[in-house]
């Protein structure tokens, strides 16, 4: 978000990055609709994307290939 201030009268920059955030959390959606989780686990992953950006979605990422390696094994 520090960027988003720092780059604010620049028009194209800041679009990019709007760009991105919306994609990461579109990209979160698609995820959690595969998971089905209950809706307070959509609030907190699409709460962390949004503060995060990507780093958000990439932890996202790792918590579901855990869970899909847990439930491989079992």
């Amino acid at each position: 978000m520090v960027i988003i201030l720092l780059l604010q009268g620049r028009g194209a920059p800041l679009a990019l990055i709007w760009l991105t955030l919306i994609l990461a959390l579109y990209l979160t959606v698609i995820e959690l609709r595969e998971q089905k989780p209950h809706w307070k686990w959509w609030g907190w992953w699409l709460s962390l994307v949004f503060l995060t950006h990507f780093v958000g979605y990439l932890a996202l990422r790792g918590y579901v290939a855990w869970r899909r390696w847990h439930r491989a094994r079992a």
